[in-house]
């Protein structure tokens, strides 16, 4: 095992402040890894994925909560329609700009991989590589079943509760920012068509061939539609939750992507 520094950060935005946390090896190597959540998820919903990676490549890891999730400040409203791809130019640039990054790898999971393809488009020159796991590429039939399945659990007695732990006072905006917008009737239409494009350095897609929101067409679109290499790993068994249910398979990718 290598030796790992662990700071907590606050960065300051116009609309409040975006709580960050990173691993560091004492000897790291290249540019850091950035990670992106999911759409329910934050820092502390990484458990030990973070110090895992920073183990296995050497590379610093940066995760932050995005604004309204997690330690961060509150949403000030609700999230608009574009919001995926505007995370590059918002909570994204604020912590390039806080940690000085330059170069940059990014690893988002669920619709943080569309915000990961998102950041490697707009800093096209910066991103080193992407690495996305269980992203959708646009909206799936499979993608709104799961959803509603999951806000009818949501709806069960307690089951906010199980939000609350990680989002405090926030849960109910954070579910609702989730189910409300992917089944709105204007978010229908929504996908990375003219994002990939644009996505020059290496990308790697992991999926699991049980994911319960989305099929093996996001990766595969993905890949077809990236503007540079683009590799595609579907992991058997596995579920929404890759870096949690396969972690050992994830870490490997990972690694030999890197390298």
């Amino acid at each position: 095992m290598i030796d790992l520094q662990t700071r907590e950060h606050w960065i300051g935005t116009a609309q409040g402040k975006l709580f960050a946390q990173e691993w560091r090896p004492l000897r790291a190597e290249g540019a850091p890894i950035v990670l992106l959540h999911d759409s329910l998820g934050c820092v502390a919903l990484w458990r030990d994925f973070p110090a895992q990676l920073a183990h296995a490549t050497w590379h610093r890891v940066i995760a932050y909560d995005r604004l309204g999730f997690g330690r961060s400040d509150a949403h000030p409203g609700r999230l608009r329609l574009g919001f995926v791809e505007d995370e590059a130019l918002q909570g994204f640039t604020a912590l390039r700009a806080y940690f000085g990054i330059t170069d940059f790898f990014v690893f988002g999971h669920s619709v943080g991989g569309g915000m990961a393809v998102a950041c490697a488009a707009a800093f096209a020159s910066q991103c080193r590589g992407v690495v996305i796991e269980s992203a959708q590429a646009f909206v799936e039939a499979r993608t709104l079943e799961g959803i509603r399945a999951a806000d009818q659990q949501f709806a069960g007695p307690g089951q906010l509760q199980r939000l609350e732990r990680y989002h405090g006072s926030k849960a109910e905006w954070v579910l609702r920012a989730w189910v409300d917008n992917w089944l709105a009737e204007a978010f229908a239409g929504w996908n990375l068509d003219a994002v990939l494009p644009h996505v020059r350095c290496p990308l790697l897609s992991l999926h699991g061939d049980n994911d319960e929101f989305g099929s093996a067409a996001h990766p595969e679109r993905l890949v077809a539609l990236a503007g540079g290499p683009a590799t595609m790993r579907l992991l058997h068994g596995c579920g929404h939750v890759p870096h949690r249910e396969q972690a050992e398979q994830v870490l490997a990718e990972v690694s030999q992507f890197l390298n």
